[in-house]
C-alpha cells in the first residue's frame, strides 16, 4: 500500500469508484481508495439503479444526462459490464400541476438537446401497455431512461481506475485522519497510514462516523427504504421487449422491469428512520426485515395503474438504508474550515448521479472549481445550524414528500424555526409568512391574519396580491425591509484596505463614508459573488454579501492571508439591518435623527455612524429596491426598539413592513442582479455587467482567470425581458427562474429570475440570451408553454437612476 498519495477516496460504493475513477481520468494516478468492507457495501449493493436524467435543477440535469451517456462508454473502455438497460421511461401527469412540472422539463430539455418529449396516450400504451392511462392529462418520454447493474457499475468505475494507477485496498477501514501542520493528512489504517494533500469523504452510511474522524459534524440521518420484486409475470415474459419504466410519481411509487417480473418501490409517509446514534461498523450487506405493510397504500396505487401487479407474487423484498441530507441533496465540496477535506455524502439518486457527481468533484478538488454552479450541492449551505433535530425533521419530511412537486418560491415548515432574531415574535403578530434564508426566519410577505400560509403552485398564488401591495406602498410611500439575513463582516486594522484590495476586483474606497460594489472572482473567471464595501473608519471597512453563501465565502476569503493585525470577522449574528426605502423614507427617517438626509450632506453611495430613534447605526444611502432609501445596521440588541421606532415613523405615511417576495420583485423592476441567480462562477464579468468593475491595474484573488475571460467576447448577456400581458393573464403565470428562452424555434437562453412588476404593470424576467438584443421578440416557456416576450434597452423603473440619486 502506498505511503503518499495525491488524494485518499473513503469508500468503496458508487460514488467513492466514481471519484476515484474521474481523479484518474483528469489526470491524477497517484491515488488510492480505502474500503472498510467489500466494494459496494452499505447501501449501493441494494440499489434500485434507476437512470433518469431530468430534474427541477437545470445543472442536476445536466450532470445526470452526463451520468447516463457514461454507462456505455464505461463499458467499452474497461471491459466490465454495466448491466444497461435502456428501453426509456413513462413519465406520467395525474394532475395540472405536474403536467406544468413535466411540460417545463420537456422545454429545458429541448433547450440543453437532452431527449425527453412528450408522447400521446396511444404511443405510451403500445410501449408499455400494461399501465391503465386513465385519469392521465400527458406522457413524456426518455427513451435513454432505464436502470443499471449496481455492482457491475461500481465495478467498472474500479476498473477504470486502476488502469490509470489508482489503488483500491478492500477490508481496510480508516481509524483516523489527523491534518498535519504543513496542511497534508495522515490516514490511518490497520494496514498502514497514508499522507495526502485530499481526503475525500466518500463513506456513504458513514459519512458521520468518517466526518466525525475529522472533527466535522455532518447533518446526515439514514432511513429505511423498501421494495418489491415480483415473480414472474406472463405479460411481461410475453411482451416480446423490456418495458420502459413507469414514473408515476403522484402515485408515490416508481416501477421499472426486473427480470421477467417488475420493481416496485416507495417512499411512504409511514417512514422509518435507522441508526439515529450512528452506523453500526459490522453493518454491510445487510437488509432490514420486510415491512410491507408500511408501504401498502403505495402498492396500491401501483395496482390502480398497473392491474397486473395486483396479481403477481411477490419474488422477494429489498428493505435496506439510505442516508439523506436535509434537503435529500448532496453534501459535497471541501469543508470550508479545513485545508484539504473534501465530502461527497447524503446521495440518494446515486446511479442516476454518479459519473457526474464523480466528474464535479475531481474538478473542484484538481482545478478548484466546478465547470457548473453547484452551490445546490455545495456542502456549505448548511452550518451549525443545522442540528441533529432539525436534519431528523427535514430527512422525515423530504422521505415522505419524495415524489412531491417542489413548487416555485416554495417554503417547507419541518423543522423550523431554526434560527430567529429578536423581532420574530412581533413580526408573527403582525401577519408575516416566513421564509429560510441559512437558518434564519425571514418575512417573505405580511397577510391580513396572523397564521396564514403560502400555497404553492406555478401559477400566482395567494401572496401574489398582498405582495403587489407591499410593492405599491414602497414605490408610493415608504417601505420597511428586514435584511438582518444578509451576511456583514467587519475587517479591521492597518492592513485591513490591502487586504480587501487583494481578496476583491474593484478598488476599495479611499475615504471614510463611501462605498463600493464589487465583484469576488472565481477559480474560472466568474462571478463568485457580489458585495458592497464601506469603509467606515481610516483602518475598518463594513462588508455586506449573500446571507445564504456566507460559509461558501469563507473558501475564498482564506485563500488571502489576512496581514497582522488585521481581523476579518462575521457580524451577521451580532448585527441587524432593515432597508427603509421609497420617495417618503427621507422625511420618514429625518424624524428619528438630527443628522441631515438630505441628498447634498448623504448622497447616494455614502455612509455614516449616525443615532436613529436613540439608537446608533451605520446608515448606507443604498437600496436594492432601486428607489430612494437607506440601509440601517444596528446590534442585535437593539433590533426591536429599532423596528418599533421605524413603524411607528412610518404610519403617518401610511408606511410599513415589506418582505423579501416584494424586494424580489422591485429589484427584477429596477433590472438588479442577485447571486445564485444572476450571479455565479459561470457568468463571466462582462456577461452580467460587472467588468468595469474589476480593475485590473492591481493584483486581486484570481485575477488571472478574471483577465483570460475577459479577453473573450461575452457568450451571453444578462437582459430584462417584459413577457407579454396576454399570455401572462391567460395561463395566470409569472416567470420564476429556469424557465427557456427561444427565438424563432431555436433555444438561445434561459431565465433566471422572473417576477410580476408592480409598480410598472408589467410582467419581467431577467435571463441569459445569445444573438439577441434589445426589441427582439423571443419566446419564454412559462408553465412549458411559449410566452411572447420583448427584451427591454433599459430598466422599466428609474433607468437614469434619477429617483434611487435623488
Amino acid at each position: 500500500m502506498r505511503t503518499e498519495a495525491q488524494a485518499v477516496v473513503i469508500g468503496g460504493g458508487v460514488i467513492g469508484c466514481s471519484i476515484l475513477y474521474h481523479l484518474t481520468k483528469l489526470g491524477w494516478s497517484d491515488v488510492v481508495l480505502l474500503e472498510r468492507d467489500e466494494l459496494t457495501s452499505g447501501s449501493t449493493w441494494h440499489a434500485a439503479a434507476n437512470i433518469h436524467g431530468l430534474h427541477d435543477s437545470t445543472n442536476i440535469s445536466r450532470i445526470q444526462h452526463y451520468t447516463m451517456t457514461l454507462y456505455n462508454a464505461l463499458e467499452e473502455e474497461t471491459g466490465q459490464s454495466c448491466g444497461v438497460f435502456q428501453p426509456g421511461s413513462l413519465y406520467l401527469a395525474q394532475t395540472e400541476e405536474r403536467e406544468h412540472q413535466l411540460k417545463l422539463q420537456a422545454a429545458k430539455a429541448k433547450l440543453y438537446g437532452m431527449n425527453f418529449y412528450e408522447i400521446s396516450i396511444d404511443e405510451a400504451k403500445k410501449l408499455n401497455p400494461l399501465v391503465n392511462y386513465d385519469g392521465i392529462r400527458c406522457v413524456m418520454y426518455e427513451p435513454d431512461g432505464g436502470n443499471v447493474d449496481p455492482s457491475g457499475v461500481t465495478n467498472a468505475y474500479a476498473v477504470g481506475a486502476r488502469q490509470r494507477g489508482a489503488e483500491i485496498h478492500r477490508f481496510t477501514p480508516v481509524t483516523a485522519t489527523e491534518q498535519q501542520d504543513d496542511g497534508s493528512w495522515l490516514v490511518k489504517t490497520p494496514k498502514g497510514d497514508i499522507r495526502t494533500k485530499w481526503v475525500v469523504n466518500a463513506a456513504g452510511l458513514w459519512g458521520r462516523e468518517v466526518a466525525a474522524l475529522a472533527g466535522v459534524e455532518l447533518p446526515l440521518q439514514p432511513t429505511e427504504h423498501q421494495y418489491f420484486v415480483t415473480e414472474t409475470m406472463t405479460d411481461v415474459a410475453e411482451h416480446g421487449s423490456r418495458l420502459p419504466s413507469v414514473s408515476d410519481r403522484d402515485g408515490e411509487y416508481y416501477l421499472r422491469q426486473e427480470g421477467q417480473g417488475l420493481l416496485v418501490g416507495a417512499y411512504e409517509k409511514d417512514m422509518k428512520f435507522w441508526a439515529e446514534e450512528g452506523t453500526p461498523l459490522d453493518f454491510a450487506h445487510d437488509l432490514f426485515p420486510d415491512d410491507l405493510e408500511r408501504i401498502e397504500e403505495n402498492m396500491m396505487n401501483a395496482i390502480e395503474r398497473l392491474p397486473a401487479v395486483g396479481d403477481a407474487g411477490i419474488k422477494r423484498v429489498i428493505n435496506g438504508p439510505m442516508i439523506w441530507s436535509p434537503d435529500s441533496n448532496v453534501l459535497m465540496g471541501p469543508v470550508p474550515e479545513l485545508e484539504g477535506y473534501f465530502c461527497c455524502n447524503g446521495i440518494i439518486p446515486g446511479f442516476s448521479q454518479s459519473g457526474g457527481m464523480g466528474l464535479m468533484a475531481a474538478q473542484w478538488i484538481i482545478e478548484g472549481e466546478t465547470q457548473y454552479d453547484m452551490f445546490a450541492w455545495d456542502m456549505a449551505r448548511f452550518d451549525t445550524w443545522a442540528t441533529k433535530a432539525f436534519t431528523k425533521a427535514r430527512v422525515q419530511d423530504q422521505y415522505a414528500h419524495r415524489f412531491a412537486i417542489h413548487f416555485p418560491n416554495e417554503e417547507r415548515s419541518a423543522g423550523r424555526p431554526a434560527r430567529t432574531r429578536p423581532i420574530y415574535e412581533l413580526q408573527s403578530e403582525m401577519g408575516a409568512v416566513f421564509g429560510l434564508n441559512a437558518g434564519w426566519e425571514h418575512p417573505l410577505w405580511f397577510a391580513d391574519q396572523p397564521g396564514t400560509k403560502d400555497t404553492n403552485g406555478f401559477t400566482r398564488q395567494n401572496w401574489w396580491a398582498p405582495v403587489g401591495e407591499e410593492c405599491k406602498m414602497l414605490r408610493d410611500r415608504a417601505g420597511i425591509i428586514d435584511i438582518s439575513n444578509f451576511a456583514k463582516y467587519r475587517c479591521k486594522g492597518p492592513g485591513a484596505a490591502d487586504w480587501l484590495n487583494a481578496v476583491f476586483a474593484n478598488n476599495m474606497p479611499k475615504t471614510v463614508g463611501r462605498s463600493c460594489l464589487t465583484p469576488l472572482i472565481s477559480k474560472r473567471g466568474g462571478i463568485a459573488g457580489d458585495f458592497t464595501v464601506t469603509r467606515t473608519a481610516e483602518d475598518e471597512f463594513w462588508v455586506i454579501g449573500s446571507g445564504m453563501a456566507e460559509r461558501y465565502h469563507k473558501r475564498f476569503f482564506k485563500e488571502v492571508p489576512l496581514p497582522e493585525g488585521t481581523s476579518f470577522v462575521s457580524m451577521t449574528e451580532a448585527m441587524c439591518g432593515f432597508n427603509v426605502a421609497g420617495p417618503k423614507s427621507r422625511e420618514m427617517l429625518q424624524q428619528l435623527t438630527n443628522t441631515s438626509l438630505a441628498t447634498e450632506d448623504f448622497p447616494f453611495m455614502r455612509s455614516a455612524m449616525i443615532e436613529v430613534a436613540g439608537i446608533e447605526v451605520l446608515a448606507l444611502r443604498v437600496s436594492f429596491t432601486g428607489d430612494l432609501g437607506w440601509e440601517l445596521h444596528c446590534k442585535s440588541e437593539d433590533q426591536l426598539r429599532l423596528y418599533s421606532a421605524l413603524l411607528q415613523a412610518g404610519q403617518p405615511f401610511t408606511a410599513g413592513p415589506v418582505g423579501s417576495r416584494a424586494l424580489m420583485s422591485l429589484r427584477v423592476e429596477k433590472g438588479y442582479g442577485s447571486w445564485s441567480r444572476e450571479y455565479s462562477p459561470e457568468y463571466w464579468p462582462q456577461e452580467v455587467g460587472l467588468d468595469r468593475l474589476c480593475k485590473l491595474d492591481k493584483d486581486f484573488l484570481n485575477k488571472s482567470a478574471a483577465v483570460s475571460v475577459l479577453e473573450n467576447a461575452a457568450r451571453e448577456q444578462l437582459v430584462l425581458l417584459h413577457l407579454d400581458e396576454a399570455d401572462v393573464s391567460a395561463s395566470n403565470a409569472d416567470a420564476t427562474g429556469g424557465e427557456p428562452i427561444f427565438k424563432n424555434g431555436e433555444g438561445i437562453g434561459r431565465v433566471t429570475s422572473g417576477a410580476y412588476g408592480y409598480s410598472v404593470g408589467m410582467s419581467l424576467a431577467l435571463g441569459y440570451v445569445k444573438n439577441a438584443g434589445p426589441g427582439d421578440v423571443v419566446d419564454v416557456m412559462v408553465l412549458g408553454r411559449p410566452h411572447k416576450a420583448t427584451i427591454l434597452s433599459e430598466p422599466p423603473f428609474d433607468a437614469d437612476g434619477a429617483v434611487l440619486r435623488g
